[in-house]
């Protein structure tokens, strides 16, 4: 019962996301033929919403739900990782039309096709899992 409130979150978010047509896979192809700014003002709202909340919270040392400080551990450098997971994650993102979280938004509205693409990406992402400690990081 203490995590309604982060069901009620998502279903909001999910509602939200579709009604601006976010998951649309028309406005994903527009996107990505670089025909059209709706996308990239979501994403980029997005973005600047993430970097102005993050900052609040190291600025305020803002604290979870746990009680612990909420801390963004610094990434390993790397560019050649970030290029290819970057490409890779596009690459996925234009031939399904959607990203991880617009999949399950998806489904909700009755596009039942995309469970075969969220099987995909468990499957893909059990394999990386047990991959990974064979692969160049």
């Amino acid at each position: 019962m203490k995590y309604l409130k982060f069901l009620l979150v998502g279903i909001l978010l999910g509602i939200v996301l579709y009604k601006s047509e976010a998951v649309s896979w028309y406005r994903i192809y527009e996107m990505f033929r670089f025909q059209s700014f709706h996308m990239y003002g979501i994403i980029g709202t997005a973005i600047l919403t993430g970097i102005i909340f993050l900052n609040i919270s190291k600025k305020n040392h803002l604290k979870n739900l746990l009680g612990i400080e909420i801390n963004v551990p610094e990434k390993e450098k790397g560019f050649i990782r970030y290029i290819v997971g970057g490409i890779t994650f596009g690459l996925g993102w234009a031939l399904i039309g959607a990203c991880p979280g617009p999949m399950y938004i998806l489904v909700g509205s009755g596009v039942y096709t995309m469970l075969i693409v969220i099987f995909g990406a468990l499957l893909g992402t059990l394999i990386y899992g047990a991959l990974k400690s064979k692969l160049p990081h």
